[in-house]
């Protein structure tokens, strides 16, 4: 439902540039904000869809923990500094919420095969925005650099493990991060929609008490995986 929801988004926003063809896509467009990138600093917010995942290494050869994502929201800020005329230093902190369902293989209880994994990020990503030549009032980019994450919801400082249903995993983590978009000139604001993907640095997973854990034991590396769809307006 989320999904849908982001598409009919996307779709009427792309639609109202389009009745106003003569401003962004006609042959011979009214050149909107033309000054506006040339300031040294400026600042918008974005909202967005998020639908995180789990790269999941073995140490030994055993059926797959199955994954099942689900779609995730994102809102934040950003602060842009021009350092060349075609490249920006981009801070995007940023709220993401998200869950994922871990389902284990080889347990009859159902309450021990599922872990539920409720995510609230705090996420500090520092990025390298390239731009491209400007096209009357369209301007593609790309995105890419590194961010650290901080996860609220992660269970770090609890001692109880997967005994108890308490799944955990750290609470700071570090990615890379690379994506590309568009920045639409509007009489008004730039829109901007983004797609992004990231990528894990560290190992996430904090093991069970007990080495031999059948949820843990057999997991070399845990780490994060994420798609991100943003709609930012400066």
């Amino acid at each position: 439902m989320r999904k849908i929801f982001a598409l009919l988004f996307f779709v009427c926003i792309l639609n109202g540039y389009a009745q106003r063809s003569k401003n962004i896509f006609s042959r011979d467009p009214i050149i909107n904000l033309e000054n506006f990138q040339k300031k040294r600093v400026y600042y918008g917010f974005y909202l967005g869809f998020n639908s995180y995942d789990f790269k999941i290494d073995y140490k030994t050869e055993s059926p797959d923990i199955l994954v099942t994502k689900t779609t995730g929201f994102n809102v934040g800020i950003i602060g842009d500094l021009k350092l060349q005329e075609y490249i920006n230093l981009r801070f995007e902190p940023g709220l993401y919420y998200t869950k994922r369902d871990l389902n284990y293989p080889n347990f009859a209880n159902s309450g021990d095969a599922l872990r539920e994994v409720n995510s609230t990020y705090i996420n500090f990503p520092l990025l390298l925005k390239l731009s491209s030549l400007r096209t009357g009032n369209i301007r593609p980019y790309l995105l890419g650099g590194l961010s650290a994450t901080l996860n609220l919801s992660s269970n770090a400082k609890i001692m109880d493990d997967n005994l108890q249903q308490r799944f955990r995993v750290k609470s700071w983590t570090t990615n890379y991060e690379l994506g590309f978009g568009i920045d639409l000139f509007s009489e008004y604001f730039i829109f901007s929609p983004s797609i992004r993907g990231v990528l894990g640095i560290n190992d996430e997973l904090i093991r069970d008490n007990d080495p031999n854990s059948p949820w843990t034991g057999n997991i070399e590396s845990l780490k994060t995986r994420a798609i991100f769809i943003n709609f930012s307006f400066h």
